[in-house]
């Protein structure tokens, strides 16, 4: 597995990848942060760019998207729920209840919760974009700042 590093708005970030895919795209000092040393750090190579590219493209407000091949790796739940946040337009939010409903599983809020929290994708599959019931920013592997920064970035109508 390889590893790339660069500065972004938000500071830096880390893009894990192999031969054909992007395995995470972490921002430095989120939770669950790999430990990279386990890597070799690779600064160029097709999937890198492509990925490199659409990220500071998305950091610079030149586009929304991204559809760099992703290597979707975790339980069928999880899954369901990464899947459920990459439906969630750029410029809108919705519930962690929201997201549990969609997956069906109204009682699994905290499940939602944990779900999201160990995304490996930061910004590419949006858990930026799920908020607290009340309508307040809640969690954020990658800080409320971020998410706060994020949302603001895309346009979507969050509480000051």
């Amino acid at each position: 597995m390889n590893y790339s590093q660069f500065k972004t708005p938000q500071g830096q970030m880390f893009i894990l990848f192999d031969d054909s895919f992007v395995h995470g795209v972490y921002f430095d000092g989120q939770k669950y942060l790999p430990d990279f040393r386990q890597h070799q750090e690779l600064n160029h190579h097709p999937v890198l760019e492509r990925a490199r590219q659409q990220l500071q493209a998305y950091f610079s407000g030149e586009s929304d998207g991204f559809d760099f091949p992703l290597a979707v790796r975790g339980t069928p739940f999880q899954q369901a729920v990464w899947q459920a946040l990459s439906e969630i337009p750029c410029g809108e939010t919705c519930t962690y209840m929201a997201v549990a409903l969609k997956v069906g599983n109204p009682k699994g809020v905290r499940a939602v919760a944990q779900a999201i929290g160990h995304n490996p994708w930061s910004v590419v599959i949006p858990c930026h974009r799920v908020i607290g019931s009340s309508g307040k920013l809640t969690g954020y592997a990658g800080g409320i700042d971020r998410k706060a920064w994020l949302l603001k970035r895309e346009g979507a109508d969050i509480p000051l």
